[in-house]
C-alpha cells in the first residue's frame, strides 16, 4: 500500500470502527478532477447501502476537517464484494488455498501480474503457485491484490 493510502487508512480507521465497521483498506485513484477515494468496509453480518452511507457521512466529516487531499475527488464507500481486495498480511492469511490475482509495483523476473493459488504466507512473503511454479512475492511490493471469486 502506498504511503499516502496508509496515512489515510490510519486517519480514517478510528471513525469507521466507531460506527462498528472494519476498514479493510483504501484506494486513491488520482485522475485530476475525476479522482476517487474508495474505502472498502466490512462487518461480520455483511455490508448494505445504509452501512456505506453511514461510513461515508462519518469519514466525510474527518476529511473536511483534516483536508488531506488538495484536489477534487469523489468519495466511494464499498463492501469488498466477491473479488475482495487484499491489503494486509492478515487478509492474505485468511485466504490461503484460494486463487488470488496479484499485481506488483516492481516486476519480479520481468513479470508484474501473478494469478494463482496462494499457497502460504511466510513473514513478508506471499507464496503463489502459478502454472505449477512457486513464486515468492514480497508483500511490500504488492500494488494491488484481489481474491478471485469461485462460481
Amino acid at each position: 500500500m502506498a504511503k499516502f493510502e496508509q496515512k489515510l487508512t490510519e486517519m480514517l480507521r478510528p471513525s469507521v470502527e466507531q460506527v462498528g465497521k472494519e476498514l479493510l483498506g483504501i484506494e486513491f485513484i488520482n485522475a485530476g478532477k475525476h479522482s476517487v477515494l474508495r474505502l472498502f468496509i466490512d462487518h461480520e453480518n455483511g455490508i448494505d447501502v445504509d452501512d456505506c452511507a453511514e461510513v461515508s457521512r462519518q469519514v466525510s466529516a474527518i476529511l473536511d476537517v483534516e483536508d488531506p487531499i488538495s484536489s477534487e475527488y469523489s468519495l466511494e464507500v464499498s463492501s469488498p464484494g466477491l473479488d475482495r481486495p487484499l491489503f494486509d498480511l492478515a487478509h492474505f492469511e485468511a485466504v490461503v488455498g484460494e486463487t488470488v490475482d496479484v499485481k506488483l509495483s516492481i516486476p519480479l523476473n520481468g513479470r508484474r501480474k501473478f494469478k494463482g493459488v496462494l499457497d502460504a504466507v511466510e513473514n513478508d512473503m506471499l507464496i503463489v503457485i502459478v502454472d505449477g511454479q512457486d513464486y515468492e512475492l514480497p508483500h511490500s511490493n504488492v500494488d494491488k491484490a484481489n481474491l478471485v471469486p469461485k462460481f
